[in-house]
């Protein structure tokens, strides 16, 4: 079992930025993939960013390419989402979840990963 806790969530205006952090306890052999997705209100859960196991490979949804940075520290168990430049169509609560393999044919997809956190608030104000 992994469990998987965020924080970092809040209220910032256009243009701003945010630090996300995903904390994960449990079987750490279970976190070779770790993910961050967004859903919100009326809309369906989609894929924000990806990190594979070493932190060496990175994948982004186009939206937010050049603004997003995944990053992990397996030290401390943990993934980081620092978002920048935000928009107000960034608002949603944001996700954080993991899986003990990576398929690169569902990791963009919520059905690839095993485990979730509890979701943290972004809202950003124009």
């Amino acid at each position: 079992q992994v469990q998987l806790v965020e924080s970092g969530g809040g209220l910032v205006q256009a243009g701003g930025s945010l630090r996300l952090s995903c904390a994960a306890s449990g079987r750490a052999s279970s976190t070779y993939l770790m993910g961050w997705f967004r859903q919100a209100p009326g809309k369906e859960r989609e894929f924000v960013a990806a990190i594979s196991k070493s932190g060496g490979s990175t994948y982004y949804t186009d939206s937010v390419k050049g603004r997003y940075t995944i990053s992990r520290d397996n030290v401390k168990s943990t993934v980081y989402l620092q978002m920048n430049s935000l928009e107000p169509e960034d608002t949603a609560v944001y996700y954080c979840a993991t899986n003990d393999f990576f398929n690169t044919l569902t990791y963009k997809s919520p059905a690839g990963y095993k485990y979730w956190g509890q979701g943290t608030q972004v809202t950003v104000s124009s």
